[in-house]
C-alpha cells in the first residue's frame, strides 16, 4: 500500500511555504497601516504642495505598486497561482526600490544640509520610518521564501 500523500517531504515543503506565505501577507498589511500612518503626516504638513522633497508623484507610484503587489499577493494565496506570487515579489521590489528613494530624500531633509522646501517629511519619527522599512524588507523575504516553498 502507498502512504497517504501528506506524510511526503513535498506536502510538508509545500505547508510550510503557504505558512510562511501567510506570515507575510500579514507583514505586508503591517507595514502599509505604517505607510497610512506616514503618508498621512505627509499630507497634514503640506507634502501635495510641496516642489522639492517626496514629491506627490513618488509617492502615489509607492502607494499604488505596493497596493497591487499586496492585492496579486493574496490572490497567489487564494489560488495558489505562482506566477501571481512572482508578479507581487516584483512589484514588492518596486516598492522598495521607491521606497530607498524616498528614505534618501527624507534623510537630505533631517541632515539640515538640504532642507526641503515644506517640512512634510521632515515631520516623519525615526522608529516609524525605521520600521516601515524593516517590514517591507522583511515581507520581501517571507515572500521569496513562501514562493520557494521552504
Amino acid at each position: 500500500m502507498v502512504p497517504p500523500p501528506t506524510t511526503s517531504r513535498a506536502w510538508t515543503s509545500r505547508r510550510h511555504g503557504a505558512e510562511v506565505g501567510w506570515a507575510a501577507l500579514i507583514v505586508w498589511i503591517t507595514t502599509a497601516a505604517g505607510g497610512l500612518v506616514l503618508g498621512g503626516q505627509w499630507w497634514r504638513h503640506g507634502g501635495t504642495r510641496q516642489s522639492s522633497g517626496i514629491r506627490p508623484t513618488r509617492l502615489a507610484t509607492h502607494v499604488l505598486l505596493a497596493v497591487i503587489g499586496l492585492s496579486l499577493w493574496l490572490a497567489f494565496l487564494l489560488a495558489d497561482v505562482s506566477l501571481l506570487g512572482v508578479l507581487a515579489m516584483v512589484l514588492l521590489g518596486g516598492v522598495i526600490a521607491v521606497g530607498v528613494s524616498m528614505l534618501l530624500i527624507w534623510l537630505r531633509g533631517r541632515s539640515g544640509r538640504e532642507a526641503t522646501e515644506l517640512p512634510a517629511e521632515t515631520a516623519f519619527p525615526l522608529p516609524l520610518v525605521l520600521l516601515h522599512g524593516v517590514l517591507g524588507l522583511t515581507t520581501l523575504a517571507l515572500g521569496l521564501l513562501a514562493l520557494l516553498g521552504t
